[in-house]
């Protein structure tokens, strides 16, 4: 093997031994799953459902038909000023989306236990830019439901087997 197959043989190598996999999709449990306690135009549950159909999991309305349950017990987005100027003028947002929810049988057998995610970022506001301002939050929010599905599906697949 020469020199340069050598060196570019060497980042495969190094992370096959550190024990680095790349991210698969969750393997579930359960096939069906019906999706309680979400507001009717909740982002988040868009986006859950959007990723649970991706990996192939049927989502039913009627909660007895469904294998799991995921109740929400609280969906939020929330958005609080952290800074002001003396004038009274808003410096600084911290914007948060919760999620408290649980996953049972639809005998009720609680498969998980009540779990809140809750994710924050702050963010600069400037008057003069509400537009853009307006369009980073929207992204911001969008990137936090995306994480907060993620760690929803992992914990989905850690869930005991029915």
């Amino acid at each position: 093997m020469s020199r340069r197959g050598l060196l570019l043989a060497w980042p495969a190598l190094w992370l096959s031994g550190c024990g680095f996999e790349l991210r698969r999709t969750p393997s579930l449990s359960f096939r069906s799953l019906a999706l309680v306690g979400f507001a009717p135009a909740s982002p988040l549950a868009a986006v859950l459902r959007q990723q649970l159909a991706a990996i192939d999991l049927l989502l039913v309305d009627d909660p007895a038909r469904a294998e799991a349950v995921l109740e929400a017990l609280a969906d939020a987005r929330e958005r609080s000023v952290v800074a002001s100027t003396a004038a009274g003028q808003v410096r600084e947002l911290q914007l948060r989306v919760r999620l408290r929810f649980r996953l049972a049988t639809p005998a009720g057998r609680l498969l998980l236990p009540a779990d809140e995610l809750l994710l924050t970022r702050d963010m600069s506001y400037n008057e003069t830019l509400a537009l853009a301002k307006a369009q980073e939050e929207a992204l911001l929010y969008r990137a936090m439901e995306d994480d907060i599905v993620a760690q929803v599906l992992r914990r989905l697949s850690a869930a005991p087997k029915l």
